[in-house]
């Protein structure tokens, strides 16, 4: 492993497309790692949920996310670095040149990648989009959601990257393109 990419971003701007153009076009170079995929795990597992449709996009998830960011904050709050460790553990990131972590939503999680791998092995990235483009993509204001710190903490961070996801699917390659010189991955 040569470097991990920290993707950061308010819901609906992107981060799992970018993570995915990016990891198609770096092929079995790279990897996407989900901090929140062992959240979901777990949340199902706790409440016999469907675990196929906790991990999708889809509106399943959203009726319990508010109830598993509750659940998710008090882990953290006896180890802040519970979820990241267990997503990392469960993914080959030995075998690959770059780990892309797609969902990176609080200052612990950097602190965790930063206290684990060093500061040499990690860029940050913020993605932004308009809220005229979130809502095009489906996001809608949630409160309990949108206005608390898995939302929020990063707002007012510094990041190595920031890049502005407005466009659609057929300027995704010229975005990703632009990550890739910026971040000089390839």
């Amino acid at each position: 492993m040569r470097k991990i990419l920290l993707i950061s971003g308010k819901r609906k701007c992107g981060k799992d497309f970018i993570s995915e153009r990016l990891q198609s076009r770096l092929s079995d170079r790279a990897i996407i790692v989900r901090i929140s995929e062992p959240i979901k795990k777990e949340w199902a597992r706790k409440l016999k949920l469907d675990i196929n449709a906790m991990l999708s996009d889809g509106p399943y998830k959203e009726q319990y996310r508010r109830d598993m960011i509750i659940w998710s904050d008090e882990v953290r709050s006896q180890d802040y670095g519970f979820f990241c460790r267990a997503a990392m553990k469960e993914a080959p990131v030995e075998s690959v040149d770059y780990v892309i972590v797609s969902d990176i939503r609080r200052r612990n999680d950097i602190r965790w990648f930063y206290d684990t791998y060093g500061h040499e092995m990690i860029q940050t990235l913020r993605l932004t989009s308009t809220l005229e483009t979130r809502k095009a993509r489906g996001w809608q204001f949630t409160a309990g959601v949108d206005d608390v710190p898995s939302e929020c903490d990063l707002d007012d961070s510094t990041f190595d990257h920031v890049l502005e996801n407005n466009a659609e699917d057929e300027v995704g390659d010229r975005l990703i393109d632009q990550l890739l010189a910026t971040l000089k991955l390839n």
